[in-house]
């Protein structure tokens, strides 16, 4: 096999036929397929979701990410009649105040009321300082134009009609566990569990714990240089608490492994890290994990399959090993896997 320069973006290219980007979850959340990877031999296995439990062992630690997704979407309209979209990139702040992109924005002025609803008769202030935007209340504060107006946020690639999100996305893009209000992407490696699966898990002797990293847009920006070095990744806010960081450091010391649900609990663990302890406690992150990242708490990995040259994708070929990694990839692809948020995953150990 060829050796790849690692900080190449082209390494984390693969080609994906667009009929493999999963558009709708599967009928039952703990029915989609499960790609195994031994990161040490680069053995693959093709299971099922429910085949997970039997690869956990008593004494291992399996840590969810209990993060809410909120709907950061808001349609509104201008006073010129045009149609302009916010897309809120966090929940309003203690001022009431939230960052956000705005489409179209170009002509988009400081300090311009837009009106939200048939009637118009609520509305929120827009605010621009070059091209960066932050949102306002105006009539109603942004917290009740999310309530009233706002949508659930799918990714781009997964389809809806002009009508947009439906019943099913308001349930199905969201964990079971969900608790935290604060995400504008869902941690889509714990979608696929459902209440059983979770008491089946903790019946077998596995413990499970959770930590909070509410997920902003600047997870899914595109890497635009060729050298992926050069990326920087914009913070978001996490929350670790005691009783997690206690659990994490038991289980290191019986023996057992700390089991990722998703590359956002990847994150927030490494960078609560502190040489041999995790810290616990608030924090922001702007932790970008590439190969080369030495992993100082997670053994093993649950996670969707991401877009190509993508941030999250780099941070499982740190993880399982580039060449192993794109390897499994090429032949999830092959054997047809399902891709993207409402997709399969992959257990990475």
């Amino acid at each position: 096999m060829t050796k790849k320069n690692h900080t190449d973006i082209e390494t984390y290219k693969y080609s994906l036929p667009g009929s493999l980007i999963a558009q709708v979850p599967a009928a039952r959340r703990t029915g989609s397929r499960l790609l195994h990877l031994d990161r040490g031999s680069g053995t693959v296995g093709h299971l099922g979701f429910t085949d997970l439990v039997g690869l956990l062992r008593p004494g291992d630690l399996l840590i969810l990410n209990d993060t809410k997704v909120f709907p950061a979407r808001i349609t509104c309209r201008r006073v010129s009649g045009g149609s302009v979209e916010l897309m809120l990139k966090h929940y309003p702040d203690a001022g009431g105040q939230a960052s956000c992109l705005v489409r179209p924005g170009r002509r988009m002025r400081d300090g311009e009321e837009v009106f939200l609803g048939d009637a118009g008769a609520d509305t929120l202030v827009v605010h621009r300082k070059g091209e960066l935007f932050t949102v306002s209340g105006g009539v109603v504060s942004v917290a009740e134009a999310i309530s009233r107006y706002g949508r659930i946020p799918l990714p781009p690639y997964i389809r809806r009609d002009s009508s947009g999100p439906g019943a099913e996305d308001e349930v199905r893009y969201q964990t079971v566990y969900a608790d935290r209000l604060g995400a504008v992407a869902a941690p889509t490696a714990g979608l696929h569990f459902d209440t059983a699966t979770i008491q089946a898990i903790a019946s077998s002797g596995v413990g499970i714990a959770s930590v909070t990293l509410h997920v902003g847009p600047g997870t899914f920006q595109p890497v635009r240089v060729r050298d992926i070095s050069m990326h920087t990744m914009e913070m978001e806010l996490y929350h670790i608490p005691e009783e997690t960081a206690a659990a994490v450091m038991a289980a290191k010391r019986s023996g057992g492994r700390v089991i990722a649900v998703g590359t956002t609990v990847v994150r927030t663990l490494e960078s609560g890290s502190g040489g041999r302890h995790l810290k616990a406690g608030d924090g922001n992150t702007g932790l970008f994990i590439t190969p080369g990242y030495r992993f100082k708490v997670v053994d093993a990995l649950l996670t969707n399959f991401h877009l190509p040259r993508s941030t999250l994708l780099m941070l499982v070929c740190a993880f399982g090993g580039t060449e192993r990694v794109m390897a499994a990839y090429g032949e999830a692809v092959r054997e047809k896997y399902r891709f993207y948020s409402y997709g399969d995953c992959m257990f990475v150990e």
